[in-house]
């Protein structure tokens, strides 16, 4: 299943891309890039794709994106639907790892930058009270101009490198050895399984998005994914599970089969083994 080379465009007068996205739909698809990415929500909720993780992304997430990591943001429906009163705002800065020079992750006094961005490639995601400062930080990157704008990008991967509020995301890092031929499958795979996952889908009509047979598409998804589709469903249903349970608008009998699952045990049983934590001591987690 493919992702897609996506071209990070840039202009003649800065050596890095960096921008802000005011809509949900920029990017929103399977894809990849030789840049890194550092990425900071301000505003936004949805199911993020990461390497092999799949899990609910949030207002006030930052994320960093080593190069040519597979990953995908797919905001929730309602940013879609009510575009004037749930507005995206999100501020992404691309760079590629050696455009201060080849040398220049080299100098001893850039070892942790140098191993940073080595752990990027699996995917981290900033915790804890750092991600608010870190988060501000990205936003005065995207609009600084001249030397001031590399200084700044050097202070923030300082500041991630420096952090012991980081988790590493994915277990597999770059591995873009697809064929052309897939370049759409795994987009139509995501979005039929996000569009109906609160309901049981049959390995049929998979199949049928997939246009393979039944038995192909068993062995094609675990072969590209490492994981089965009933375990790639129910990641999808637990991330949105969890953002019930930040949101505290349901009781967790709600919350069960709101997310797809159709008894209690076996949603306390997927969600625990997911996430390491009971529903109530996530939920707890949160809000302590």
């Amino acid at each position: 299943m493919k992702p897609q080379l996506l071209k990070v465009s840039n202009d003649l007068v800065h050596s890095f891309s960096s921008r802000q996205d005011k809509v949900p739909y920029v990017n929103n698809h399977w894809h990849y890039h030789p840049e890194v990415e550092l990425i900071y929500f301000r505003k936004g909720n949805g199911t993020r794709f990461i390497g092999d993780s799949i899990q609910h992304f949030q207002s006030g997430d930052v994320y960093l994106l080593g190069a040519n990591l597979p990953h995908y943001w797919r905001f929730d429906n309602i940013y879609f639907e009510d575009e004037a009163n749930n507005h995206a705002d999100v501020s992404v800065i691309h760079f590629c790892d050696n455009f201060w020079g080849d040398g220049f992750l080299q100098l001893p006094e850039n070892t942790a930058i140098r191993n940073i961005l080595e752990k990027a490639k699996h995917g981290i995601e900033i915790t804890g009270n750092e991600r608010s400062a870190l988060g501000k930080l990205i936003e005065t990157i995207v609009y600084a101009e001249g030397p001031k704008k590399i200084m700044l990008l050097m202070e923030a991967l300082m500041k991630i490198g420096g952090s012991k509020q980081i988790k590493v995301i994915s277990s597999i890092g770059s591995r873009i050895d697809f064929a052309s031929s897939e370049n759409d499958r795994i987009n139509a795979i995501y979005n039929y399984s996000i569009a109906n996952f609160k309901r049981k889908i049959q390995i049929e009509e998979m199949a049928e998005v997939a246009n393979i047979s039944p038995n192909s598409f068993c062995r094609y998804f675990k072969s590209r994914t490492r994981k089965t589709y009933s375990q790639f469903i129910n990641e999808i249903r637990v991330g949105h599970a969890c953002k019930l349970l930040i949101e505290n608008k349901m009781n967790l009998k709600q919350i069960c089969y709101e997310s797809g699952f159709h008894n209690f045990t076996s949603f306390h049983k997927y969600f625990k083994s997911i996430t390491g934590k009971s529903p109530l001591i996530y939920q707890k987690t949160v809000f302590k």
